[in-house]
């Protein structure tokens, strides 16, 4: 098995080219339960934006809603969308926005390319106009019961395993 630093080297080169965006999150509870499902699959970078909600620190909050996956991620906190969304794309990421409307995609009929950005908002006014703009695909999760949403970790930790499901295999 090795030593506990061979493990941690091990699982940094193991990191996918996949950006995680949180735009606005109000609870960061939420937020840290996302970061959990990052972890797991692999992310490599989480990107916070505090546009209209109050600033949190990621690597103070979430010890047991993350179960301490904040100590393995890399964080990014940004005071605009646009400034966000622009560098993404500027690194060579398309960005993916998580929303439901006419135009949005379902998320099985998405080729999720390398180097990915999944943007997900507000749990309750979702993505700001900014975000859904700035988007290169929009894709939604069907949903068969009334409730037309889901929680905010439960869509990040779906996307994120379709994601790997299509770059792994």
């Amino acid at each position: 098995m090795g030593t506990r630093q061979e493990k941690i080297e091990r699982l940094r080169a193991n990191k996918l080219p996949i950006v995680v965006v949180l735009e606005d999150i109000h609870d960061p509870h939420n937020a840290a339960a996302v970061w959990r499902s990052c972890d797991a699959f692999g992310v490599s970078k989480v990107c916070l934006i505090f546009d209209q909600e109050k600033k949190f620190n990621p690597k103070k909050i979430g010890k047991a809603s993350s179960s301490s996956a904040n100590k393995w991620l890399e964080f990014e906190i940004y005071e605009s969308t646009e400034v966000c969304l622009r560098k993404i794309k500027e690194q060579g990421y398309t960005i993916y926005a998580t929303i439901l409307d006419e135009n949005s995609k379902k998320l099985s009929n998405i080729e999720f390319v390398n180097h990915s950005a999944l943007v997900f908002g507000n749990e309750h006014r979702g993505l700001s106009k900014t975000a859904i703009d700035l988007a290169d695909e929009k894709i939604y999760i069907p949903m068969r019961g009334m409730v037309q949403s889901l929680n905010l970790s439960v869509t990040a930790g779906i996307c994120l395993w379709e994601y790997v499901r299509q770059i792994k295999n």
